[in-house]
């Protein structure tokens, strides 16, 4: 649970094609009806420098160890720029994707030890964790049929095969599992009214 000096944290998480996008902008707008301020915002992205990154590295073919340096380059603008002012104001962030994911695409995904994702992650961001992260989950059959019926290019990590995103499925389970408090999981494979209803309880109890 945040601290009831600042606003509170809440990360969108999950493999691609999962959903949880979709469901952003509905939860923002609960909570601002319930009178909250409510920031949205990505990673990597969030401020110019951080798009102008996220645009490399959903594009450009580079070592797993340079795209996570790149992640947390971008990770450190976004937090000092926009996520910390924004609770330390009172505000509420959603953020689509936060270190959770960095833990999943490039640690267990693509091999970068977890020693170097926790030096890096206690460098830019010490003691600041989402007060709750929202794990969307799906099959990769349910991922590849949607991304399929997407209206645009898939980026370099939507194209990668299965083994990839058995990996990253993997280790978001693992992680949702070593911290219940945290993390809830969401089957995203259900229709979209029954997952509002899912999230809306979720915040109720929140």
């Amino acid at each position: 649970m945040a601290h009831a000096s600042r606003g509170r944290f809440i990360s969108f998480e999950g493999v691609d094609g999962a959903g949880k996008s979709t469901h952003i902008p509905w939860l923002a707008e609960r909570l601002r009806a319930a009178g909250h301020e409510v920031i949205v915002t990505r990673e990597p992205g969030g401020t110019p420098l951080p798009e102008k990154l996220r645009a490399l590295l959903l594009a450009e073919a580079m070592d797993p160890l340079t795209e996570t340096l790149l992640m947390f380059a971008a990770r450190a603008e976004h937090v000092r720029k926009v996520i910390l002012p924004a609770l330390q104001r009172g505000a509420w962030v959603i953020c689509d994707r936060f270190t959770d994911a960095t833990r999943a695409y490039q640690g267990t995904g693509k091999g970068v030890a977890e020693e170097l994702i926790g030096v890096l992650e206690k460098a830019v961001h010490p003691g600041l964790q989402p007060d709750l992260t929202l794990v969307f989950d799906c099959a990769y059959e349910v991922s590849r049929e949607r991304l399929a019926g997407a209206r645009r290019a898939l980026d370099r990590f939507e194209r990668e095969d299965r083994a990839f995103f058995d990996r990253v499925r993997g280790a978001y389970a693992a992680l949702a599992k070593a911290d219940p408090a945290r993390m809830r999981v969401i089957d995203g494979s259900k229709p979209r009214e029954e997952i509002k209803k899912i999230l809306e309880d979720i915040i109720i109890t929140y």
